[in-house]
């Protein structure tokens, strides 16, 4: 099993930029492919990045390509997800979730989730 706690969020203007991580404990993250998910007020949670175990592949939503980025360093057991010229319509809890073998983008291939952080993006 693997434990995972994401941190990172905050209050941001628009135009401006977070990182976010997803700091993974209990078995080795190179084990499990990693995706990061975001859920906001009244909507159903929607994916927003995948990367595979090694991270040679990485996967985005459509309409986040060019802005968010998803890396990993399985030296320390971590994933990040860089977050460039946000818009209020950004504003949602951010999860990461892990899974064995293959990168997904459905939330319902994933074994372990973190509890979330918030990010806020002010007009």
């Amino acid at each position: 099993q693997v434990q995972l706690v994401e941190s990172g969020g905050g209050l941001v203007q628009a135009g401006g930029s977070l990182r976010l991580s997803c700091a993974a404990s209990g078995r080795t993250q190179s084990n499990y492919a990693m995706g990061w998910f975001r859920q906001a007020p009244g909507k159903e949670r929607e994916f927003v990045a995948a990367i595979s175990r090694r991270g040679g592949s990485t996967y985005y939503a459509d309409s986040l390509k060019g802005r968010f980025t998803i890396s990993r360093d399985n030296a320390k057991n971590t994933v990040y997800l860089q977050m460039n010229s946000l818009k209020p319509e950004d504003t949602a809890v951010y999860y990461c979730a892990a899974r064995s073998l293959m990168a997904a983008t459905s939330e319902g291939e994933y074994d372990y989730w973190g509890q979330g952080t918030q990010v806020t993006v002010s007009s």
